[in-house]
């Protein structure tokens, strides 16, 4: 598999990384500072650049078969200024698959019909704004003909590998508080492998 990785450094991305590095999975991911980077295997390829240049995420798709992304927030736009850029990319190169992370608050409301889990007393949080970026990204995703999952994990502590977890197609799973790093990262990398819920957000907790 060639994989087109945006946010290789971050705590999920990285749980990715090292799962796809470990069955022999050939990478190209998109480095803001190659120096820096602390990834040193001949299976992946550095692109430096960000995820705001076209040409740099267009070098980041090319000649692959997928692309993962595990971009954040970080209290800017990069997140949704960044989806179409990828979007484009994919359709440049003929890349259908795309998982990305994303979080339990655009999930769908149990307690209040037609309302995200963030616009609903499900929420705990009193700022919306980064939900309001992973809103953007499942907007313009579900707008396309990709074959595209956003895995919305709850609470996520590092943890530690439990290896047993629930997780549902446009809801949060009842009773679901929290999930690891490492267990969302295992299953977002099976979502690469499987192909499974397709054009789906997909809740996931212990």
């Amino acid at each position: 598999m060639r994989l087109g990785f945006f946010g290789s450094t971050g705590r999920v991305g990285n749980v990715v990384l090292q799962n796809a590095l470990q069955d022999g999975w050939n990478i190209k991911a998109l480095v803001r500072n190659p120096e820096e980077y602390k990834e040193d295997s001949s299976l992946i390829k550095v692109i430096k650049g960000n995820a705001l240049e076209e040409d740099s995420v267009f070098e980041t798709i090319r000649d692959t078969d997928a692309v993962f992304s595990a971009l954040g927030t970080d209290g800017n736009t990069t997140l949704s200024e960044s989806i179409p850029l990828i979007i484009k990319g994919m359709q440049n190169y003929g890349v259908k698959r795309i998982v990305t992370i994303g979080t339990a608050g655009i999930l769908q409301s149990r307690a209040e019909a037609g309302l995200y889990r963030f616009q609903s007393s499900e929420s705990k949080r009193k700022l919306t704004r980064a939900a309001e970026e992973h809103l953007k990204v499942y907007s313009q995703l579900k707008e396309t003909d990709l074959s595209w999952t956003i895995l919305c994990p709850t609470y996520l502590p590092d943890g530690e590998r439990i290896g047993k977890y629930r997780t549902e197609q446009d809801y949060l799973p009842i009773d679901g508080k929290m999930i690891s790093v490492y267990d969302t990262g295992d299953y977002a990398y099976s979502l690469l492998q499987t192909g499974e819920y397709p054009c789906a957000r997909v809740g996931i907790c212990y």
